[in-house]
């Protein structure tokens, strides 16, 4: 099995977020996601619930298994 891998999700966070140019506080505002948290994500501090995670998949409009580093940006299953 598979384990979380922070520093993809970190990368594809941030990545995601400069494609749609928006802020961190920006998207705080449009998803109900506090500063500290996304930050710490960014950083890859922290790792998000699976409910936030679902959050940011869909106002990315993105699967969750691409945001979590499962597959790769075409929808392929990422071998370990």
């Amino acid at each position: 099995m598979r384990e979380f891998n922070v520093q993809l999700f970190s990368k594809r966070l941030k990545d995601l977020r400069s494609e749609k140019e928006i802020s961190l506080f920006q998207l705080e505002q449009k998803i109900g996601i506090n500063h500290a948290s996304l930050n710490g994500w960014e950083r890859g501090k922290n790792i998000p619930a699976v409910d936030k995670v679902f959050l940011l998949a869909q106002y990315f409009d993105v699967s969750i298994d691409f945001l979590t580093g499962l597959e790769d940006e075409f929808g392929n299953k990422i071998k370990k």
